[in-house]
């Protein structure tokens, strides 16, 4: 798996690499969200398209409500492929800017390991994670075939709960 992460504070970085780092998982670090767009595009030009983003709220000068924003708006115009994002947002109350940017999922700090594991699982298979007020909530998108009995009635699992539970 490839991951953009787009963060300035080094924790964060920290906190995302160990939480999700393997042998599989390649990391490209972009400090300044002003970036991102360019890097998206030079991987994918050279054939390594990142399968996710996880951009923080806080990115130099650009923070992640507006990357995104601008990586959605690349891709609508054809010049770089969508790229599922996850937010890290800094509380609860910025829950709205993960809705407004076009995020797949977001996530609210403090972060922890199953948590980021999970969303990142969910979000690359094509769901959506969203923590907030609500507590959790988790769209799947369909499996394979040979499991749509497991499925609810419109086709996805949706997983309710306080945060702290997860």
């Amino acid at each position: 798996m490839r991951v953009l992460l787009a963060a300035d504070a080094d924790w964060v970085v920290d906190e995302i690499v160990a939480a999700l780092g393997g042998p599989d998982v390649s990391f490209t670090v972009c400090t300044e969200g002003r970036e991102v767009s360019r890097i998206v595009a030079d991987r994918t030009r050279a054939g390594e398209p990142f399968d996710i983003g996880i951009f923080d709220l806080q990115i130099g000068s650009m923070g992640g409500m507006a990357v995104t924003l601008a990586l959605r708006l690349d891709a609508s115009a054809g010049v770089v492929p969508h790229v599922p994002v996850i937010m890290v947002l800094d509380r609860v109350a910025d829950v709205f800017l993960g809705r407004r940017s076009g995020a797949e999922g977001w996530m609210v700090k403090p972060l922890d390991p199953l948590r980021l594991d999970r969303a990142v699982k969910v979000v690359v298979a094509g769901g959506s994670y969203r923590e907030g007020l609500d507590g959790v909530e988790i769209l799947r998108v369909a499996p394979p075939a040979e499991s749509v009995e497991d499925l609810d009635p419109a086709g996805a699992d949706v997983i309710l709960g306080p945060a702290a539970s997860e």
